[in-house]
């Protein structure tokens, strides 16, 4: 595999970047030096916040690009680039298909902060890991800030319990599977495939010149424009079938082994 011809390298974060006690590795900070001494452009791509997501990688936040809430949001140096806000007639439609359903925990994401109805303690210390700022609110549906994403959280399982009450959504927005515990229900060019083809555009990156790492299905869009996609071998299935290449896992180094490879 030659990697010579690389000026981008996209990862997401959560089961990729992050091990499995959401932490960046000291040897990854330590590559990410090497590519910008190398002029390689870093973007991380997230379903988390961005504030979230700065908090991980805060050390090299102002030489590096991110893809935030799937797609919903792109900054770079505290700049918006883009934003693609949900209408205000699905967010009530979302939020009424998900009440029905037991222990689940819709959070309403906007550029700044996340809204929550606060009425799960165990949700809320949860809820910390993935989002630094958010308001506990009385009544979503009353939210006036712009809305990029609905993120539905449930502790047993997303894809069983969460998903098939919203699959009849995908007709006209875009309903992901974004995590075990997860689904990410958006504007229908809100995903990270979309944002990252708008990045490949401005830095003119083609398909040959872009490495891109991914676990699960709201990364399948982005692995696609790239001729050396990686899934990690804790990905979902889904994700190993679209992926060109696959690397060890989050805990395993996975995305730091490729990159050493990039960087030799």
């Amino acid at each position: 595999m030659d990697l010579s011809g690389i000026k981008m390298v996209v990862t997401d974060m959560d089961g990729t970047l992050l091990n499995s006690n959401h932490e960046v590795s000291n040897r990854f900070f330590e590559l990410f030096e090497k590519m910008k001494q190398r002029g390689i452009h870093f973007v991380a791509a997230s379903g988390r916040q961005y504030e979230s997501m700065v908090d991980k990688l805060g050390r090299v936040k102002n030489d590096m690009l991110f893809i935030a809430e799937n797609g919903a949001l792109i900054k770079k140096q505290g700049q918006v680039l883009l934003t693609t806000p949900l209408a205000k007639k699905h967010i009530s439609t979302i939020l009424d298909a998900v009440r029905p359903i037991k222990n689940a925990h819709p959070v309403l994401c906007s550029s700044e902060k996340a809204y929550v109805n606060g009425t799960s303690q165990n949700f809320l210390t949860l809820l910390k890991e993935y989002y630094t700022e958010f308001q506990e609110v009385d009544d979503q549906h009353q939210v006036n800030d712009d809305v990029l994403k609905i993120a539905i959280y449930h502790f047993e399982s997303s894809e069983r319990f969460i998903y098939p009450a919203v699959r009849h959504l995908e007709n006209t927005l875009k309903v992901k599977v974004s995590g075990s515990n997860w689904v990410d229900v958006s504007h229908v060019n809100a995903h990270k495939g979309y944002a990252l083809e708008m990045v490949m555009r401005e830095y003119a990156i083609t398909s040959d010149e872009i490495l891109v790492f991914g676990d699960y299905n709201n990364d399948l869009e982005m692995l696609e424009l790239s001729n050396y996609s990686f899934a990690m071998a804790n990905a979902h299935p889904d994700v190993k079938k679209v992926a060109k290449f696959e690397t060890r896992s989050n805990d395993e180094f996975g995305v730091e082994a490729v990159l050493e490879k990039l960087l030799h």
